[in-house]
């Protein structure tokens, strides 16, 4: 008898309590079961309708519920200028287009969701004996996949710690501890693998170039080599393989590559001179434009010139040897200098000529005056 009386004050005061004013601070109204299915019945429902509204059947896509929308709003929309046009028609159909939206939406990442979750089961799932398992994330961790990954994951990060301490720790002892015996071994160790590995790479490629008879067209072969007669401080064999290379035209790629940039930089340069000179003096608007779109070739091939030094640069053995890159503009400047120069030495060999013309015509009057004294002298004698 109580407990009736007690649900019923309870269904009673439930709807005077819904106001958070009246419910005291971390009381939580628990909501009615039967007030639940109702609700979520109405819902349903109510979504029903709002397919219904739309025209749609439930299942169909985003792109369904938006083009039907359209077409509805074409209809209904109040400024569409249609004779069905509908002020709260048009809102009943923009609140069920919202609505039903978000449902396909949500049933749609509602799948996704279902067969991501379907996939990772699917993908640790126990085909092979168990301890196979922990063959994977390096064999750390216990549990689950999902908890192996966590603790291999905070493995790492250990281990790259440990790492980095490491080698800060190394850093240190080169730096306060640089002459000290440890140190010194262990460089001494590492330059000693060094040379040794070389010294094997080299002795393969001799190896297989034999094999495959490069060294069977060589000069002198099968005779002996010539006795080392020079510094002493120099190694015989070092020598001797040097004084074959040179002699059979060897010739290393930096210093190829070396005279292939001069070469080119002496091209560029009279190419640029000799199409200045076809120009003439002064430049014509015809000419100018001519002159600019040389000078544009030209900073695209002193481009091209400038990453082959960068590649020469890499492979050159002595830092002294390297290049540094060429300015187009100071190129085209020192070009006009040239063609400058070339101007004033045409006009001093025009004017020489003149000058010698000059003097000969002077010569002959000299000596047909010298000429006419001496016949007045005769005839002032006789």
């Amino acid at each position: 008898m109580i407990n009736t009386v007690c649900m019923k004050m309870a269904q009673i005061l439930r709807p005077h309590l819904i106001n958070a004013s009246l419910i005291p601070h971390g009381v939580k109204m628990l909501s009615d079961p039967g007030s639940r299915m109702i609700s979520t019945h109405k819902s349903k429902k109510k979504m029903k309708e709002y397919y219904r509204l739309l025209n749609l059947d439930e299942g169909c896509s985003a792109d369904d519920v938006r083009e039907s929308f359209h077409k509805l709003a074409r209809q209904y929309h109040p400024d569409s200028g249609s004779n069905k046009a509908d002020s709260a028609t048009f809102i009943k159909i923009e609140e069920a287009y919202r609505n039903v939206l978000s449902h396909v939406i949500e049933q749609r990442q509602a799948r996704q969701n279902k067969a991501e979750d379907t996939e990772e089961e699917d993908k640790f799932k126990y085909s092979t004996p168990q301890h196979r398992h922990y063959l994977s994330f390096e064999g750390v961790g216990f549990g689950t996949p999902s908890q192996r990954e966590k603790q291999y994951r905070q493995f790492r990060a250990d281990r790259a710690t440990e790492q980095v301490m490491e080698y800060q720790k190394q850093k240190l002892q080169r730096e306060h501890f640089a002459n000290s015996l440890t140190v010194k071994d262990v460089r001494q160790s590492k330059e000693q693998k060094i040379t040794q590995a070389i010294e094997r790479l080299v002795e393969d490629l001799i190896q297989e170039s034999m094999a495959r008879g490069d060294f069977d067209n060589l000069t002198g072969k099968g005779k002996p080599l010539k006795k080392f007669s020079g510094c002493s401080y120099i190694d015989p064999m070092t020598h001797n393989l040097n004084r074959i290379l040179i002699d059979n035209g060897y010739q290393p790629e930096w210093i190829l590559m070396q005279k292939e940039i001069k070469d080119t930089i002496e091209q560029l340069r009279e190419g640029l001179l000799v199409s200045r000179k076809k120009l003439g003096n002064p430049l014509t608007p015809e000419g100018q434009k001519q002159w600019n779109q040389a000078c544009e070739q030209f900073q695209d091939n002193i481009q091209k010139l400038n990453k082959r030094i960068s590649d020469f640069n890499l492979i050159v053995p002595i830092l002294t040897r390297q290049k540094v890159h060429f300015d187009a503009q100071k190129e085209v400047i020192r070009v006009q200098k040239m063609y400058e120069v070339f101007i004033e030495a045409n006009e001093s060999t025009d004017e020489k000529p003149a000058d010698a013309s000059q003097e000969e015509e002077k010569a002959p009057r000299v000596k047909t005056g010298f000429l006419n004294w001496l016949t007045l002298w005769k005839f002032i004698k006789i």
